[in-house]
C-alpha cells in the first residue's frame, strides 16, 4: 500500500526504513530473582508495571558493544555493508567523554563517517531518526545507520523498588536509506518536543557538571536514576496522545487508519492508556515489555524487531510510533510497513 505523492512531494527525499536488527544479553532476570533484595513481588511488578523479567548485560559488556551487535544485524537485513553516518541513541554511554558512537563505528568496519550520540531519553531513537532524516533530506548523508542502545541498568540502584523492577538493557537498529516520500517505510511527519522545567522528574542527580562542587558530597543514591513515578504517568500519557494524533493529523491519517501503534515500553499501562484514549485497540499495540522491561531509547526499536518478528507489522501496515522520557521529551512519526522487511535477531 501506497499512497499518491502530492504536489508538495515532488523533489523532495525521505528517510525510508530497509534494515532492522535488535540484540538483548542473554541473562534473563525474572521477577522472582529482583524480589530476593527488594520489598516488591512478582505479582505487584506484573500488575502495576508489566513486566515478567528483564535482560541484564554483565560486566564487561556495555552499551557500544549491544550497539554494534544491533547495528551489524540491521545492516545485514538492509543487505547493504556501510553507511554515511551513524546516529546513536542512549543515555547510558560508555564513557562520559568522548562519545560512544565513534567507537561503535569503528567496530562496524565503517571508517571515517560522522558518528555522534543523541541523548532524549526514551524518545532518542525517534529523535536520532528524525536528525537521520534531516541529513538525508539535506542531502548530506545517502544512508544513515539509527542505533538505540542502553545499559539502564547501570543507572538503577539494585535495592530501589521504584526503578530496579522497571529498567532493562539492549539494543535495537535501523537503516534508514534516500527514497521518495511515499516510499513504503518512508518515515512521515515528526512531532517532538520537551518540557526542560520538569527536567528533575526523571534524572540522575549527581555526576554531572552541575554538582561537580560537590562530587565527593553526594548521597549513593543521587548517582542513580530517580522518578517521580504518578508524575511521569500523567505527563507520558497526555504527551503521548496529542503528540500521536498530530503526527497522524500531518501523515493525512485518522487515527482509525491506524493498523499498529508501536509505542515506548515505559509501563504497560502507560501503553493501555495511551492506546485507550487514543480509541486504538488493544491488539494493535504491540508490546514487549513484559519480556524486556524498560530499555529506554532502545524500546522502539527492539519493538519494532520484535512486533515484525512476530508478523504483527503486515506490509501495508499504517504504523504510528510515538516515545516519552526523560527531559521531559516526547517524539511521534508515521510509516507504512514495507514489503520485505525483516528484522535480524540474535
Amino acid at each position: 500500500m501506497t499512497d499518491t505523492p502530492g504536489a508538495t512531494d515532488r523533489g523532495r527525499t525521505a528517510a525510508v526504513l530497509t534494515g532492522l536488527g535488535a540484540w538483548l544479553p542473554p541473562r534473563r532476570v525474572p521477577n522472582s530473582e529482583l524480589c530476593t533484595r527488594i520489598d516488591s513481588s512478582d505479582q505487584w511488578i506484573r500488575e502495576r508495571i508489566g513486566i515478567a523479567e528483564r535482560r541484564i548485560a554483565e560486566p564487561p559488556v556495555a552499551t557500544g558493544d549491544m550497539a554494534v551487535e544491533a547495528a551489524a544485524r540491521a545492516l545485514a537485513s538492509a543487505g547493504v555493508c556501510g553507511a554515511d553516518a551513524l546516529v546513536l541513541a542512549t543515555n547510558t554511554p560508555d564513557r562520559p567523554c568522548p562519545a560512544t558512537a565513534p567507537w561503535v563505528a569503528h567496530r562496524l568496519g565503517l571508517p571515517a563517517v560522522a558518528a555522534f550520540d543523541v541523548m532524549a531519553g526514551c524518545s532518542g531513537f525517534l529523535y536520532a531518526c528524525t536528525v537521520a532524516a534531516g541529513l538525508i533530506a539535506a542531502g548530506t548523508a545517502q544512508r544513515v545507520l539509527v542505533v538505540g542502545a542502553e545499559t539502564m541498568t547501570s543507572l538503577v540502584d539494585p535495592a530501589d523498588r521504584a526503578t530496579a523492577p522497571i529498567f532493562g538493557d539492549g539494543a535495537g537498529a535501523a537503516v534508514l536509506e534516500a527514497g521518495p516520500p511515499h516510499a513504503e517505510g518512508a518515515l512521515g511527519p515528526v512531532v517532538w518536543g520537551s518540557d526542560g522545567s520538569l527536567s528533575d522528574a526523571i534524572a540522575v542527580p549527581a555526576g554531572g557538571a552541575r554538582e561537580r562542587h560537590r562530587r565527593h558530597l553526594a548521597a549513593p543514591e543521587e548517582h542513580f536514576v530517580q522518578m517521580r513515578g504518578n508524575e511521569v504517568f500523567r505527563h507520558a500519557v497526555r504527551r503521548m496522545s496529542a503528540a500521536a494524533r498530530q503526527a497522524a493529523a500531518a501523515a493525512g491519517w485518522g487515527i482509525g487508519d491506524v493498523d499498529r501503534l508501536i509505542a515506548h515500553q515505559a509501563n504497560q499501562r502507560i501503553t493501555a492508556t495511551v492506546a485507550d484514549t487514543l480509541g486504538i485497540p488493544a491488539a494493535h499495540a504491540p508490546s514487549n515489555i513484559a519480556q524486556v522491561g524498560n530499555t529506554a531509547a532502545a524500546s522502539v526499536p527492539l519493538l519494532l524487531a520484535h512486533a515484525a518478528d512476530q508478523g504483527e507489522l503486515k506490509p501495508g501496515h499504517k504504523v504510528l510510533l510515538v516515545a516519552f522520557g526523560s527531559g521531559l521529551a516526547w517524539a511521534a512519526t508515521t510509516l507504512v510497513w514495507p514489503a520485505g522487511l525483516s528484522a535480524r535477531l540474535p
